[in-house]
């Protein structure tokens, strides 16, 4: 029998694992920053020492696997989508250490966020919950659903900016703290982005299909080889 497939099954399940995880920072950095806690943001920072290490576990056996004999499309293709998934859940957590540092250095001079924000964390902690699910289940439907959430979270962030802008114009907001919030709301979409782009890997791992956006929309799954297509790179627009 291949090593090959025992191999994955192990690998698929530590990134399964790492997704847990990092849904866990998301959720820890939202709640501080809505409680405005420093001690609880602290912590967020704190975890992200565990997932960078198991980021890096999961890159290098992702690479043994596929240096493993009797490799075909679809191996190399299923290792190389784990070693993007990976990289896309550390990125992810990144962005939550910015939220958490946020709060951390500039709590004193914040207010607790507006309930638009509220509804856009938790929008985004949903996206992130969907994106880990459809990659455990091997759901491609799922994460096409996730897909059509994205322009939502970017609505947001969008309307958040502007009540904040009135706000300060108004003098009812210090320049401050918009920026603070700004800050946050921008991170928040970063990561929406991010799951976006673990399902554009999912979509393509279960069907050998891409997803390409177009004018703010996400079209049909098509299979690769028309001009501009291919999952995203990287996870900010």
């Amino acid at each position: 029998m291949s090593e090959f497939e025992p191999r994955l099954k192990v690998l698929r399940a530590q990134l399964v694992e790492q997704g847990v995880r990092v849904h866990e920072i998301v959720q820890r950095a939202v709640d501080c920053a809505f409680d405005l806690d420093v001690d609880r943001a602290s912590d967020v920072v704190g975890l992200d020492a565990e997932i960078d290490r198991v980021d890096v576990e999961i890159e290098r056996a992702s690479i043994q696997l596929l240096m493993l004999p009797e490799q075909d499309e679809h191996r190399v293709r299923t290792a190389i989508t784990i070693v993007k998934i990976n990289n896309e859940l550390e990125r992810i957590a990144d962005a939550a250490v910015v939220v958490a540092e946020t709060v951390k250095d500039y709590a004193e001079s914040m207010e607790a966020p507006p309930a638009t924000f509220r509804v856009m964390a938790n929008s985004v902690i949903g996206i992130l919950r969907d994106a880990n699910r459809a990659f455990a289940d091997e759901n491609v439907d799922l994460a096409q659903q996730v897909l059509g959430f994205d322009d939502t979270v970017a609505s947001f962030k969008e309307e958040i900016g502007l009540d904040a802008e009135r706000q300060v114009a108004e003098g009812r907001l210090s320049v401050s703290y918009a920026f603070r919030l700004r800050t946050i709301a921008a991170q928040l979409e970063r990561i929406a982005d991010h799951c976006t782009n673990i399902c554009e890997q999912i979509i393509y791992l279960g069907s050998g299909k891409t997803v390409r956006q177009t004018a703010g929309r996400w079209g049909s799954p098509e299979l690769p080889g028309f001009e501009g297509g291919g999952p995203k790179e990287g996870g900010d627009r």
